[in-house]
């Protein structure tokens, strides 16, 4: 290995599961930059110590369960070196980063909202102009899936989120009111209403966790499913009940494959100033799963 070889890397817990290492170091190989792309398991204690003083990583992402404490963390640092702003529109809608430049200044991103707006495109053919999503889950990836449903001039016209969490709910409710483009779009509702609610949607995504794991049921209940539906899982490491569900239904569905290379796509070419090779990274993500 070379003694100046750049160390980039992604940074959660647990993280040892992630296919991002396959799909950046084969993008380094290919446009042959001597770079390395690593996992960094880092515990809950840990995490403060790890962002602010690891200074040898130039770059590096951000998972479960630490986006939006990375921003807070993350946000305190560019308040005391002066800057009043990240200046990234996806991360002050979000409240979250998954995306973090050290050099040759500090600066934050969050690439889920370009990966989940591309891919929900690509892979899912599902055009949101004035549509109806149901939203489940508004952790980070939650957050991330709603600013991409509300791109300006191309925004659904309604969405509603499920969120088990009532700090969460109090959290995100309180961040997204104060966000002109979204603040008379989104609706927090229970649980009770998303029988109802899911009847006049056009889109459900699943953006928890839930479906990771061997074992995992459905996030909702399936036979909620409707022919006007379309399906988006942001788990991409397996086959979820959702989406085997929605694809037994003839339903238009997607797992979270497409959104995991665009957004590493473009945190790539933050990293490295390069035009990422997206079939390079998509190849050795298809090999990854398909392991």
């Amino acid at each position: 290995m070379s003694l100046n070889r750049e160390i980039y890397g992604l940074v959660g817990y647990p993280v040892k599961h992630s296919l991002s290492p396959l799909m950046h170091n084969a993008a380094f190989e290919y446009l042959g930059i001597d770079a390395e792309y690593r996992i960094f398991e880092v515990g809950p204690d840990d995490l403060e110590d790890f962002l602010i003083n690891r200074r040898d990583i130039l770059g590096f992402n951000i998972t479960v369960p630490y986006k939006v404490k990375a921003k807070e963390i993350l946000g305190r640092e560019l308040s005391a070196a002066g800057y009043l702003s990240e200046g990234e529109i996806a991360v002050s809608m979000t409240s979250a980063v998954n995306t973090v430049k050290r050099e040759p200044d500090l600066k934050l991103y969050n690439t889920d909202v370009l990966g989940f707006s591309k891919s929900l495109v690509d892979d899912l053919g599902f055009d949101k102009k004035e549509k109806k999503a149901l939203v489940i889950g508004s952790g980070g990836a939650g957050r991330a899936v709603v600013a991409g449903l509300s791109e300006e001039n191309n925004s659904v016209s309604k969405i509603y989120i499920f969120e088990i969490d009532r700090d969460t709910i109090s959290n995100v409710s309180e961040h997204l009111s104060g966000i002109d483009r979204l603040k008379d779009k989104f609706e927090f509702i229970r649980e009770s209403d998303i029988a109802a609610v899911i009847k006049e949607c056009d889109l459900l995504v699943n953006a928890t966790a839930v479906g990771m794991r061997d074992g995992d049921g459905a996030v909702i209940d399936l036979s909620l499913l409707h022919g006007n539906l379309s399906v988006y899982d942001v788990i991409y490491n397996r086959e979820t009940a959702l989406i085997k569900e929605a694809l037994s239904l003839d339903l238009f569905a997607s797992d979270g494959l497409g959104m995991l290379l665009y957004q590493g796509a473009a945190a790539f070419e933050i990293f490295t100033g390069e035009d990422a090779p997206i079939e390079v990274m998509r190849d050795a993500l298809l090999k990854g799963v398909n392991r």
